[in-house]
């Protein structure tokens, strides 16, 4: 695969006077590829949500086998987007992604077809470990097409990439089932997309600017990075990455296991939304939905805003704005949890929503601004696997079990705990990667 997947090989540079046009050109068929690309890969993710009470209805299987189906997903992602980050540092983008898109929509293929609990875990498994194809090479071209002053605006922008997916799937399974006549066109229509996308992803997505005739973007926008590495252009070996860049980086086991909690505190809101707010608040489905849905959309605004202060404002420092959007957040949950207001309830929902998916963000960019730009994948990877294996698990585990024994005020305590200890790992990396003393090498992160 790596021989296949091979970076493209660098060509004769354009001329001077085509650099500036071609390189914004280039900029934006990456950024739409990329964005595009990674939306569709939430069509085949979430879709399975969707399926599962004609799924229940058809075979006659429980919740609880339900349950056991989509924790597969979790598992295998978040294995996947670490291993399968480390190979993406070693692979062009343009073919990698696209790979893992048409492979993850082949599965959506077949689940029409599955009948067992054991071939759907098995698909579900696969589906997921393709999946974790996604991130991985959309950061590495991030790294490749954006500079450090810019990426926390881009790489925000880029994000809301999974919030549009995620809202388009209920529209793409009602439509695919109404054109197949049969519930598994949730599976087949946006399989198709996601298939087809991939294929257009294969065709526009570009590995490096070398690889068409441009320079690299540190001359390009004469910003370099802090990190220190000997040639910021040549490929390394998966050891060095993982053992030199990673692994050995304290700043990414800082944000890694404040990614822990920052998901348990995202996914222990979101997943467990419609259940609180109907047992507790009385709610009814149709409110319920439409606070879940305040969740999502409230993202996008937030996510952009937060990626926008943390390069202009804190000059490209990414735990100042996680610190602030996370004690935004407790806030938010305390009037969540003890507010009897419909509209304050609703809001609270929405202002979580809107400051959570911020830290998701900015530990994300904070990965790549730690590593050379050839080692972004596995960084990513690497606080991904903490996040979806650690904290995303025990959103759905830990929570449930905790408020079985102690009631949702234990559920809200704990969430409000993993919010103070996501600012202590946060803040741990408070003055790092500074723009505005890029020529102070005093902090070393490679």
């Amino acid at each position: 695969m790596l021989k296949i997947f091979k970076p493209a090989p660098a060509i004769e540079r354009m001329p001077e006077h085509k650099i500036d046009s071609e390189y914004k050109r280039y900029r934006m068929q990456v950024f739409l590829s990329i964005f595009i690309g990674y939306a569709a890969y939430y069509f085949i993710r979430k879709n399975y949500a969707m399926a599962a009470p004609d799924l229940i209805k058809t075979y006659g299987f429980t919740k609880a086998q339900i349950g056991l189906v989509g924790s597969a997903l979790g598992l295998s992602y978040g294995l996947s987007k670490f291993v399968m980050g480390n190979i993406s540092d070693r692979c062009n983008p343009r073919y990698f992604m696209s790979a893992g898109l048409i492979l993850s929509g082949i599965v959506n293929l077949l689940f029409g077809y599955a009948s067992t609990i054991s071939v759907l875990f098995i698909l579900m498994f696969l589906n997921g470990w393709f999946q974790g194809m996604g991130w991985p090479p959309s950061g590495r071209t991030m790294t490749h097409w954006f500079s450090d002053r810019e990426r926390g605006v881009k790489m925000s922008i880029w994000n809301v990439a999974h919030n549009i997916g995620g809202a388009l799937v209920p529209t793409l399974a009602i439509a695919g089932a109404t054109i197949f006549s049969s519930w598994r066109g949730m599976f087949y229509f946006p399989a198709m997309i996601s298939i087809t996308i991939g294929i257009l992803v294969a065709i526009f997505l570009r590995d490096t600017p070398q690889s068409v005739g441009l320079p690299p973007i540190e001359e390009y926008k004469n910003d370099y990075p802090e990190v220190n590495v000997d040639d910021r252009e040549r490929e390394l070996s998966g050891k060095e990455i993982l053992f030199k860049y990673v692994l050995c980086n304290k700043y990414i086991w800082y944000i890694a296991i404040a990614n822990i909690f920052v998901y348990l505190v995202r996914y222990g809101v979101m997943d467990w939304i419609p259940t609180y707010l109907k047992e507790v608040k009385g709610f009814n489905i149709k409110e319920a939905g439409w606070a879940f849905a305040l969740f999502e959309w409230a993202a996008i605004p937030g996510t952009i805003i937060v990626g926008w202060i943390s390069d202009k404002i804190f000059n490209g420092r990414r735990a100042p704005m996680g610190v602030i959007c996370m004690l935004g957040v407790i806030i938010s949950v305390f009037i969540y949890w003890k507010s009897t207001s419909i509209m304050a309830i609703n809001i609270a929902v929405a202002s979580v929503g809107a400051l959570i998916y911020g830290p998701v963000m900015l530990i994300g960019v904070a990965a790549l601004d730690y590593v050379p730009k050839k080692a972004a994948g596995t960084a990513a990877g690497f606080t991904g696997l903490f996040g979806y294996m650690g904290g995303a698990v025990l959103a759905n585990a830990v929570v449930g079990v905790v408020v079985d024994k102690t009631g949702w005020d234990g559920g809200f305590k704990l969430i409000i705990a993993a919010c103070f200890l996501a600012v202590f790992f946060l803040a741990l990396t408070w003055n790092t990667h500074d723009r505005s003393k890029s020529n102070d090498k005093k902090e070393v992160l490679g």
